[in-house]
């Protein structure tokens, strides 16, 4: 009997902490994350930087992950990059995210020195959030403030079709 509760205990821990590493979000300081600003290859990205307590980003999200979704057999890369605190990513973002329904790829911007990163995504980005990011190879657009469906799908587009 106490051999079943041993084997049955360990299932149950091994499933639960499976499911806590499916739900884990990346964090970075920005030397680790600026690469994913500066791929060089055929690949369109959208960097989307956005915040679970920002009504804009919350509202322009549906739009993303349609693109997301419309997009997903092409050579196209979504990331969404939460500006959330990483004391929040368990109690907040990770629930946020789940109830979304979000299958973007999700990472975590933890990186005080903003003033010294804000410039290296865009000389022209202020910081206010959303602000997205398109790139492919050496094409670069740059968008502060919420985007429609119909100019974010445009501007993929036009990349993709390249």
């Amino acid at each position: 009997m106490i051999k079943w509760f041993r084997i049955i205990s360990s299932v149950v821990l091994v499933l639960a902490l499976s499911k806590l590493y499916a739900q884990s979000i990346p964090v970075f300081n920005f030397q680790e994350f600026e690469s994913l600003l500066h791929k060089d290859n055929d690949t369109t990205y959208v960097v989307n930087f956005w915040a679970s307590w920002c009504i804009p980003c919350v509202e322009e999200l549906p739009s993303f992950e349609k693109i997301n979704k419309k997009y997903s057999a092409d050579k196209f890369k979504m990331i969404l990059v939460s500006l959330d605190f990483k004391s929040d990513i368990n109690s907040q973002l990770l629930p946020f995210i789940k109830s979304k329904k979000i299958q973007a790829e999700v990472v975590v911007l933890s990186d005080p020195h903003s003033n010294v990163w804000i410039n290296k995504v865009d000389s022209f980005w202020t910081g206010a959030i959303p602000a997205t990011v398109v790139y492919k190879g050496s094409q670069r657009f740059f968008h502060e403030g919420g985007m429609s469906y119909q100019s974010l799908d445009k501007r993929v587009s036009t990349y993709i079709n390249e």
